[in-house]
């Protein structure tokens, strides 16, 4: 049960924000009046998550050191995220813009991603059509989107499209499809440029059919 799902433990938490220096279990339990054993359970649960500290006490007289708690330092990490919120934001800005320029910079953007996550072909190994579309298809399932390629013919040549059967963006594709697809579509240029493919993307049909969009490839003018 991670502190966001059990509310005792998030007052565990803020028990030990609120001292003024590192708790032990007893001093703790007296703050929120429960056994010992019940707020040890819960410490140790949260030393676990890596959201408290527990380090031995020097005892100000004789005795054994005393074992005590305090919250490590920085953000808590248990909270919740948005991703999904900060993607929307920043693809306010390009959708604010002229609609064909705000698709060409989101297209620049895809191409420069598809080159850095593409990695290269080792220098022993030419990069054929259907060498660098089988790359094609490695990265695009990696990032989630269960590409499945389709008309390769019958001598076993590249797939002349590749149909994307997942989007991990698809809320927002649905809410800003020219933007989200141009930058899928940029990404699959940006990673056959850097393998030196003699084939690129085309062009990509969002939502082509009602379970899937389909990118297009063809030869490069220098193959």
């Amino acid at each position: 049960m991670s502190t966001r799902e059990s509310p005792r433990r998030r007052e565990v938490l803020d028990v030990l924000r609120t001292a003024r220096s590192p708790l032990g279990v007893a001093e703790a339990a007296e703050r929120m009046g429960l056994h010992p054993n019940t707020v040890r359970f819960h410490l140790d649960a949260l030393v676990a998550d890596g959201l408290v500290e527990r380090r031995a006490e020097a005892p100000s007289g004789p005795g054994r050191p005393r074992t005590v708690y305090a919250v490590r330092p920085g953000m808590d990490r248990g909270g919740a995220r948005d991703y999904r919120l900060l993607a929307r934001m920043l693809l306010s800005r390009w959708a604010a813009a002229d609609p064909a320029e705000a698709r060409a910079e989101a297209r620049e953007t895809g191409r420069a991603w598809g080159r850095f996550l593409m990695e290269p072909l080792p220098p022993y190994e030419p990069a054929t059509p259907e060498r660098s579309a089988a790359k094609l298809l490695t990265l695009l399932d990696g990032l989630g989107f269960a590409p499945s390629p389709e008309g390769g013919g019958a001598s076993g040549g590249p797939p002349r499209r590749i149909r994307l059967r997942h989007c991990p963006f698809l809320e927002l594709a649905e809410e800003r499809g020219g933007l989200v697809c141009s930058l899928h579509l940029g990404l699959m240029q940006g990673a056959l440029a850097e393998l030196g493919a003699p084939l690129t993307a085309t062009g990509l049909e969002p939502f082509a059919e009602p379970d899937s969009c389909v990118a297009h490839l063809a030869g490069t003018a220098a193959a």
